[in-house]
């Protein structure tokens, strides 16, 4: 039986970067939220384009409201020391639909694998730690179509509903059609409220789920 998705997840408001010396490596950490693989592979080339001078762009990226899409790059550092610790900086700060780049430049004394794999875990972190971070929720998308007569105290009552918005209403000739929002949880009160106050006149139809930061 396949998972069910969750209703919540973690990611970054917007991007933000970190730096940190290590026996005179530099390492910049840059973190962005991103939607996609596409997205993110994107920011990654965004930044090595910025810094072509440096020896490494390590990646790390985690997609998916479930994080099912890991992935990890260590760009010609040792394997295991630069991408995978990266990785899970970002699991364990329960991130996803987030991207990470740290941009090494070398600075002459080699690190060794604990040294290495320490430096780009602390410039993950140091970057995730300056950045805003954001909860995203689900939300169920329905669309009441209701006469005109109930049509305004029905917003009105469904406005009024914890966690669930009126994103838009189209007046139509015979009917208004109001485009509701809702967390999954608060489904069965906009059923309920539509019922009530068009005595089971209201009609319902489910669209497509969305993600919606939470206040």
């Amino acid at each position: 039986m396949p998972l069910s998705q969750p209703r919540r997840y973690l990611t970054l408001a917007s991007p933000a970067t970190a730096e940190l010396e290590v026996k005179r490596s530099r390492f910049v950490c840059d973190v962005a939220p991103a939607g996609s693989e596409e997205a993110a592979r994107a920011f990654v080339e965004q930044v090595r384009s910025g810094s072509r001078d440096a020896r490494h762009h390590c990646t790390a990226f985690v997609l998916g409201p479930d994080g099912a899409t890991q992935r990890s790059n260590d760009d010609g550092e040792p394997s295991g020391t630069a991408g995978a610790p990266m990785l899970d900086v970002l699991r364990g700060r329960g991130l996803s639909d987030v991207v990470a780049v740290v941009t090494r430049w070398f600075g002459g004394t080699l690190l060794g694998t604990g040294g290495l794999i320490r430096a780009y875990g602390d410039a993950v972190t140091a970057a995730v730690e300056s950045a805003r971070l954001v909860t995203m929720e689900l939300r169920e998308s329905l669309v009441v179509e209701v006469d005109h007569a109930a049509g305004p105290r029905l917003e009105h009552a469904l406005r009024a509903l914890p966690s669930a918005d009126v994103v838009d209403v189209d007046y139509l000739a015979r009917h208004m059609r109001l485009h509701v929002a809702a967390a999954p949880d608060v489904v069965d009160d906009v059923v309920h409220t539509v019922a009530s106050l068009t005595s089971g006149a209201g009609r319902i139809s489910s669209g497509e789920p969305s993600w919606v930061a939470a206040t």
